[in-house]
C-alpha cells in the first residue's frame, strides 16, 4: 500500500534538494532517517520532515507493516521563483533567483516472497554455524 506525503513551497533550490533525495531513494525508512540525521545539508532537514510525515501517514493505516516500508519514490519539482536584484557597479543591477521546491515522498511495503524468506533463514543458520565453529576453536 503506497503512502504519500509532500511539502510545497520549500525555500530550497530543487537542484540541491535532488542531491539529498538521491541518497534515500530505494532505502528502508529507518535507514533513510539515519542518513538524513547525518547529512549536513539544509534540504536534509526538510526531506526528513516529509519522510516522518509519510511514516506517520503509513502508521495511521492499520494494514501496514512499518518494518517493511521503504522509500519507493522521491520527487523534487520546481516551485515558483522569487526574483530579486542586487546593485552592481556603474548603476547596473544583477538578478538573483531564489528558487523553491515541491518535495513528494512515497513509501511502499517491500514484498515478502517465500524465496527471500528462505534465503534469509539459510544465511542466518549459516552465520550461526560459523560463530559456533569459532567458539570451539577458542575453547581448545
Amino acid at each position: 500500500m503506497i503512502t504519500r506525503a509532500s511539502a510545497r513551497y520549500v525555500r530550497v533550490p530543487p537542484r540541491k534538494a535532488r542531491e539529498v533525495a538521491d541518497l534515500v531513494r530505494g532505502q528502508a525508512v529507518s535507514r533513510a532517517l539515519a542518513i538524513m540525521d547525518y547529512c549536513p545539508k539544509k534540504a536534509a532537514l526538510v526531506i526528513k520532515k516529509v519522510l516522518q510525515s509519510a511514516l506517520a501517514n503509513a502508521k495511521a493505516r492499520e494494514k501496514v507493516d512499518v518494518e517493511r516500508l521503504y522509500v519507493s519514490a522521491v520527487a523534487v519539482d520546481e516551485g515558483p521563483v522569487l526574483k530579486r536584484f542586487i546593485p552592481r557597479a556603474m548603476g547596473r543591477a544583477t538578478p538573483i533567483r531564489k528558487r523553491m521546491s515541491h518535495i513528494t515522498i512515497e513509501l511502499d511495503e517491500r514484498p515478502e516472497d517465500k524465496e527471500s524468506a528462505a534465503v534469509k533463514k539459510k544465511k542466518k543458520e549459516k552465520k550461526n554455524s560459523k560463530t559456533s565453529h569459532k567458539d570451539t576453536k577458542t575453547q581448545r
